[in-house]
């Protein structure tokens, strides 16, 4: 029985985005942070030490290492790194293992697009036809409703830094996509939809996401099963040829671990990370599963459904994890787009004047920050930035300062638009949002790309340590020290590191620990050289220490 569809769209309403302009926003959103930046602390540097473990020819392709300690989850990620790195000599090696994941982030948002485009092609998915004609064409509403997805994708807070970084869950976010566009476009596109799924299930598997794979599969079995669509019960054993191939591939490079830590705190925790990570996705998600309540069970709504779940089911258990929860956002964008035909007028302005308000406040924030850096005013801010960085020094380029001044301009002439009348398109209310977004990472990567590279690299906490370590030093003992840190010493010390022996049994002279606090206590047998912290850090005292002779 086909039940009644809340869309109501007029023809008019299903203009798309012109094409130079979604893909001057995609460039702006992909591009800036790829050159010119160090592998970030913390989880971006560490899967920069794997990769460079194995590009240098440190570490074996099947065991990838930081000074001897071991990589866990998925051997994928490490090995699209490294052949980054192998193929491309000629650039600094950590830009050449980040163009493959920022070429699998722009896969990401094509496939998000056409995913809503096969979804929205559905029969349960059209607007109601009106009874003199003029109703939206079934394929410029595909298209507009898609338009509105690579919109809410963009603009989803959550997507902004982990989307930008070469850790696996680029490439796990390329799985979970992949398997939304196999199971959307099944109905027209059945050889893709094939191949899809036995790429995306393994895909996720090997990058360190197997569970997540595997419930994903009994997933989709269950709504082809039920599904009244032929070809959707044909497309069972390719679902099963997939998740056997997942299960087994996931054994020999290491994806299975186990992560659940779930408590009474996570579930707070996870609503509070929901509602800024995913915003402006899960409240629209949430309006298309309200209007949409009677079609649940139509393709167009539960194959983001079930896409979405699993990793926010899977963030939960694993004590309100950011990470997996990033998984969740192209399905949450998908679901979001089909809110545009039913959303109301007032909640659309609410939305707009939001967006304009907070990223043009915080466009001026950076603006005045670039100008204290540059030429000392304001001064307040100025001495802020001298307070929190110590031994900074600004610098000026003058490309990412037109860069910075043409995306300025380009977010004034984005609002002048939509503040103007008659504005029908479908996608106008996420415009803005997505705009903002791009805008403060382009501005990001562009006035502040120096000052953050600063604060957020350990390369100038490695140039402390080196005025230390004595020049004809053979190994480094490190043990306890964080993963990032090992990756910097390593990769960016150039230094061998040992980090699987402890003090008592090190054959090397020369040692680095982590001091909690601020009086150094040496162990028996050795001396301190020095204390050393990062400019930035108020903790996290490291001890360079010789061993006694």
């Amino acid at each position: 029985m086909n039940l009644p569809t809340p869309a109501v769209v007029a023809e008019r309403s299903t203009h798309p985005i012109p094409r130079w302009a979604l893909l001057l926003l995609c460039a702006a959103y992909v591009l800036p942070g790829l050159f010119g930046r160090d592998p970030w602390r913390n989880a971006d540097l560490t899967a920069f030490g794997f990769i460079a473990s194995i590009a240098q020819g440190h570490a074996p392709w099947l065991q990838p290492a930081i000074a001897g300690l071991p990589a866990d989850g998925g051997l994928l990620p490490y090995w699209v790194g490294a052949l980054g790195v192998k193929l491309l000599p000629f650039l600094d090696p950590a830009v050449a293992a980040r163009i493959p994941f920022g070429l699998m982030l722009a896969a990401v948002l094509a496939l998000a697009w056409y995913s809503c485009l096969h979804l929205a092609r559905t029969e349960a998915a059209q607007p109601v036809a009106f009874a003199f004609g003029g109703e939206a064409h079934a394929v410029d509403y595909a298209r507009a409703m898609a338009d509105g997805c690579l919109l809410a994708l963009i603009a989803s807070l959550g997507l902004l830094r982990l989307g930008h970084e070469i850790t696996p869950e680029i490439l796990q976010l390329l799985g979970i996509t992949l398997f939304v566009y196999s199971l959307a476009a099944l109905p027209f596109r059945a050889g893709k939809a094939r191949t899809a799924m036995l790429v995306a299930l393994p895909v996720l598997a090997t990058s360190g996401a197997p569970a997540v794979a595997l419930a994903l599969a009994v997933g989709a079995l269950w709504l082809c099963f039920r599904s009244t669509y032929e070809d959707a019960r044909k497309f069972l054993p390719w679902i099963l040829a997939a998740m056997v191939l997942a299960a087994l591939v996931a054994w020999p490079m290491h994806g299975w671990a186990w992560r659940v830590k779930a408590s009474e705190r996570s579930v707070l925790d996870w609503l509070r990370l929901l509602g800024w990570f995913c915003w402006p996705a899960w409240p629209l998600a949430a309006w298309s599963l309200w209007r949409w309540r009677s079609h649940l069970m139509r393709r167009h709504l539960s194959v983001p459904l079930l896409a979405s779940l699993v990793p926010l089911l899977t963030s939960l258990l694993m004590g309100a994890d950011d990470r997996a929860m990033l998984l969740a956002l192209p399905p949450l964008a998908v679901l979001a787009s089909f809110a545009l035909p039913t959303f109301q007028r007032s909640a659309s302005a609410l939305l707009d004047w939001f967006s304009v308000f907070f990223f043009t406040v915080g466009a001026i924030f950076l603006w005045l920050y670039y100008m204290a850096l540059q030429i000392g005013w304001p001064a307040k801010l100025l001495a802020n930035v001298r307070k929190l960085a110590q031994g900074y020094e600004p610098e000026f380029s003058l490309l990412t300062f037109v860069a910075a001044v043409l995306g300025t301009l380009a977010w004034l002439w984005l609002v002048r638009w939509r503040t103007a009348r008659h504005r029908h398109a479908l996608w106008k209310s996420l415009a803005l949002p997505a705009g903002g977004v791009a805008l403060a990472w382009l501005l990001a990567m562009t006035l502040g790309l120096h000052t953050l590279n600063y604060a957020r690299s350990n390369k100038p906490l490695i140039e402390r340590i080196a005025a230390h370590v004595p020049a004809d030093v053979e190994c480094i003992a490190a043990p306890n020290v964080p993963t990032h840190a090992l990756a910097a010493l390593e990769f960016q010390g150039h230094w061998k590191v040992d980090a699987t022996q402890g003090l008592d049994r090190t054959g090397c002279s020369i040692a680095i620990t982590v001091q909690a606090e601020n009086t150094p206590m040496p162990p028996s047998g050795w001396r301190v050289l020095g204390v050393v912290r990062r400019p930035t850090d108020r903790f996290g005292t490291y001890l360079v220490m010789q061993k006694d002779r």
